[in-house]
């Protein structure tokens, strides 16, 4: 009789814990609410020293990705079985459920000092030998897409829910130079929204990196297929985009006009496009302007405020140090710098390229 108790017992504990591992496997989608930990999403697990996505989830990462701090960053896609993705008028329609995570970190070397390196393509996060900032959550739910910042605490251990946002003090170590020293700003729900609202002032939320054009590109070298025929492949997306892959300002092998209309787009075109916070600038950045002078060239401005450092032009051609785009993009003040969020620091590789692009321009400005 004892050791017939003692089986349903046993069997009963061994019922729960197959229940609550099948559970912790799957990501969580939380229709309402904002959860207070990063792992009631389940997106993401801490297997040891090492983040990595859930085995539901994939890993992407956008042709062109925005600069923030030197930051390197590991995204994550998911969606609820039985859903999928519709590409409409070339973009992606994402159903009700999916939820990307984006979680920044910074690399350790031997003695623990934060450095500066170029940015990889991770599938994973080893706590050892890197430092992580905060995740971001991107939810889309009945009412639209609702972004969450979860902030680490300093073990490693559990992101929590920071809706005010944070800061903190950041020392990168460079190759050459002195250190990088700034602070390093979590941006609370209305400065998410500063970005990812490119239809003003009544659109809503949605992503950057995970749109249709972002993913028409391979995630690595080693890849096959573009992330979009991947989806595809996954039935998380109806269809592709039917064109060539997306140019990246990465890429060396391309002119340098494509690599910097690219760099524009992502880092820029988000308010500077017809329908964005920037309109009344007439500045636009997203690739859709009909003339240079929509893109700058020998444009003069009209409300850049005190932004201007007393030039006369958006982009001067042969003249990189003349122009209002390189002035603002190189300034780190709250009234001059361009973008106006997601920085302390000026992006170096950045400006190099727009600088060389800029120089390369033929004409002047009379």
């Amino acid at each position: 009789m004892k050791h017939s108790i003692l089986a349903r017992i046993t069997i009963s504990i061994l019922i729960i814990v197959g229940v609550a591992s099948c559970t912790e496997s799957t990501p969580i989608f939380h229709a309402d609410g904002s959860p207070a930990r990063l792992s009631q999403w389940n997106q993401l697990a801490l297997r040891g020293s090492v983040l990595a996505p859930n085995e539901s989830t994939e890993v992407y990462l956008p042709a062109n990705q925005l600069f923030t701090d030197y930051a390197h960053k590991l995204r994550t896609l998911w969606m609820p079985t039985g859903k999928s993705a519709t590409l409409i008028d070339e973009e992606i329609v994402y159903p009700v459920g999916t939820v990307l995570t984006k979680t920044f970190y910074y690399p350790k070397d031997q003695n623990g000092t934060l450095i500066k390196v170029v940015d990889k393509t991770p599938l994973e996060v080893d706590t050892q030998n890197n430092q992580l900032i905060e995740t971001r959550v991107l939810v889309k739910r009945e009412t639209g897409w609702n972004a969450l910042p979860y902030v680490w605490n300093d073990e490693q251990t559990e992101a929590f829910l920071r809706i005010a946002g944070a800061s903190k003090p950041i020392s990168l170590k460079t190759e050459t130079g002195p250190n990088l020293d700034f602070v390093y700003f979590v941006p609370n729900g209305n400065q998410c929204s500063g970005c990812h609202v490119t239809s003003h002032p009544d659109g809503g939320m949605h992503p950057l990196g995970a749109v249709a054009k972002q993913l028409h590109a391979k995630r690595s070298s080693t890849d096959s297929d573009l992330q979009s025929e991947m989806l595809v492949a996954k039935s998380w997306l109806d269809q592709t985009l039917d064109q060539p892959a997306t140019a990246a300002w990465r890429d060396a092998s391309l002119d340098t006009e494509s690599r910097a209309v690219a760099y524009l787009n992502m880092h820029c075109g988000h308010c500077h496009n017809p329908d964005g916070a920037a309109d009344t600038s007439a500045l636009l950045l997203d690739g859709s302007h009909t003339s240079p002078v929509g893109r700058g060239i020998c444009k003069p401005p009209i409300a850049a405020g005190g932004g201007t450092g007393n030039l006369k032009y958006g982009i001067v051609p042969g003249a990189p140090e003349q122009s209002i785009l390189l002035f603002r993009m190189a300034s780190d003040k709250p009234d001059e710098m361009m973008p106006e969020l997601g920085r302390s620091l000026a992006h170096q590789e950045g400006l190099t390229l727009l600088r060389d692009w800029i120089d390369g321009l033929s004409g002047d400005c009379g």
